[in-house]
């Protein structure tokens, strides 16, 4: 009699006939899931699109329909906002069908996923590099692509963000007086995205906190970092010649070479002092 049950409860399912609390999806194969499946995404109804592309894949994952449906699973996830599960069924996609026609448009949607979960700035970035790699996937694989302008577009506009998130962390470390922590920021901002708007920023913050750490250091080490501060100068006319920042660096230049003038004169007249001190010494017969 159990026995006769449980084949009862198989054979409804073959049929597709399948529940969801008060909900009936009814379809009598792959293609009747599929096609109803789809029918319900460009209603908008996503949910029951949702179910009835998982019921195509009751069918076995090699039927016609699957790849279809998989692709408008990941699709109506996105359609949702729910762009975690986007991006993972997109990649099943891409693991299951890469030679799909589709598979493009899949490997740049994958990356849209994760550059939709980019937040602001000043929280946490980890989506953020997760776009920028895939977008960069997506590059390598399609240089030629419709859609790879898109993603070089959203790679720097990525980096931008990032490129913020590290300046940022300087000025903080500048409020802060931490010099040493602050100029590492902002060399690393123009060293590592040297192609975004915070670039030449960067530069000139660096030569103020270079100063300031010459400022706060023993003299011994005073005179290298006014002369870094110079460094960083030259280095920021040189590479934005046209930079509307320049006024301001000039000023700087000044008053670092002013500094470092000054302490290479101490050092100089303490080196003679030395000299005289030591010239000044009984001689041993």
């Amino acid at each position: 009699m159990r026995l006769r049950s449980l084949l009862l409860v198989l054979g409804l399912l073959v049929v597709g006939t399948a529940c969801s609390g008060s909900n009936r999806l009814r379809y009598s194969s792959a293609k009747d899931a599929y096609q109803k499946g789809y029918a319900q995404y460009q209603a908008g109804d996503y949910e029951d699109a949702i179910r009835f592309f998982r019921a195509v894949f009751q069918y076995g994952r090699g039927n016609e329909w699957a790849d279809d449906a998989q692709y408008f699973l990941a699709s109506s996830y996105r359609e949702q906002s729910r762009y975690l599960m986007a991006a993972t069924e997109y990649g099943r996609f891409l693991q299951l069908y890469p030679t799909n026609q589709r598979a493009p448009h899949a490997e740049y949607q994958r990356a849209l996923a994760y550059y939709e979960r980019s937040p602001n700035f000043h929280l946490g970035q980890s989506d953020s590099y997760q776009a920028i790699s895939y977008f960069q996937l997506f590059l390598s694989r399609y240089p030629n692509h419709e859609l790879a302008p898109k993603a070089e577009d959203k790679i720097f506009e990525l980096r931008t963000k990032l490129a913020h998130k590290q300046y940022a962390a300087g000025a903080l470390y500048e409020e802060r007086e931490l010099w040493p922590a602050a100029v590492h920021a902002y060399k690393s901002v123009f060293d590592e995205y040297p192609d975004t708007p915070w670039a030449d920023d960067a530069l000139l913050a660096s030569i103020n906190a270079y100063i300031q750490y010459s400022d706060n250091s023993i003299q011994q080490k005073q005179a290298e970092r006014y002369q870094a501060a110079l460094d960083q100068y030259r280095r920021l006319t040189q590479l934005f010649p046209d930079s509307p920042l320049l006024d301001e660096a000039e000023a700087l230049y000044q008053e670092a070479q002013r500094k470092l003038q000054a302490v290479q004169a101490q050092q100089q007249e303490a080196k003679k002092q030395s000299l005289a001190d030591t010239s000044g010494l009984p001689q041993r017969k």
